[in-house]
């Protein structure tokens, strides 16, 4: 699903320079990340280490940390932004070491706006499924994905207005593809790298800007990142 909109976005002009952009996810982290439960997907025969997910001094940070890359990285895939400046909001509920929820504006480098939404969602809410929403306007149309309500929308005009047709299981969450490339890459066979270094640099600068800006409470400038840097 998000590989076709891949395609729509870069195979005949997209919709042409992106102006805005909104990201919105929400999972099943409350009790993950307050020290309450397990993550509903997991082993329930394992314990969650609170060293990976809820203790900021090795984790990072919570919700932001651990969901948001995802959705960051779909939506820096789609659009090809870069970001320059943050201010985020977060907030820990529930007596929370790490934030289960975040509210983040960005500005990128080519002028266009947007903001970040994550939300640690309830437990047994629409069978668990993964709330992803990436909304982008552009000068020629916008496109918009829902992987929760599988949808895939792009308009540019009236002549020219897809609605993508989709299973109901089209954008339910699945890890076979970046673990099917990696060995077809060191098989030597033909591949599709989906996951480029550049795209999780790309993520790590804006994350890394929203947790300084939560903490300042200022606009933060995103620390632009190359592909050396260690």
């Amino acid at each position: 699903m998000v590989v076709q909109a891949h395609q729509l976005m870069h195979e005949d002009g997209g919709i042409g320079e992106i102006e805005q952009l909104t990201i919105h996810m929400a999972s099943a982290t409350r009790e993950l990340l307050s020290e309450t439960g397990a993550y509903p997907d997991a082993d329930p025969e394992l314990i969650p280490e609170a060293e990976t997910w809820s203790r900021p001094e090795t984790s990072g940070g919570g919700y932001g940390q651990a969901q948001l890359t995802h959705a960051l990285g779909v939506a820096l895939w789609l659009t090809d932004l870069r970001g320059q400046d943050v201010f985020a909001f977060m907030s820990a509920p529930l007596g929370a070491n790490v934030e289960l929820h975040d509210a983040i504006s960005v500005r990128y480098t080519n002028g266009a706006i947007g903001n970040v939404g994550g939300g640690s969602a309830h437990r047994g809410a629409g069978n668990n499924r993964h709330q992803v929403y990436v909304r982008a306007i552009g000068s020629q149309g916008q496109l918009m994905i829902d992987l929760e309500r599988n949808v895939l929308w792009r308009y540019r005009s009236p002549t020219d207005d897809i609605n993508v047709p989709l299973d109901q299981d089209a954008g339910l969450y699945d890890c076979r593809g970046p673990v099917d490339a990696v060995v077809h890459a060191g098989l030597g066979r033909p591949y599709s790298n989906n996951s480029p270094a550049d795209l999780g640099a790309r993520t790590v600068e804006i994350l890394d800007a929203a947790y300084r800006s939560a903490k300042s409470g200022r606009v933060e400038q995103v620390s632009t990142l190359s592909l050396t840097d260690g």
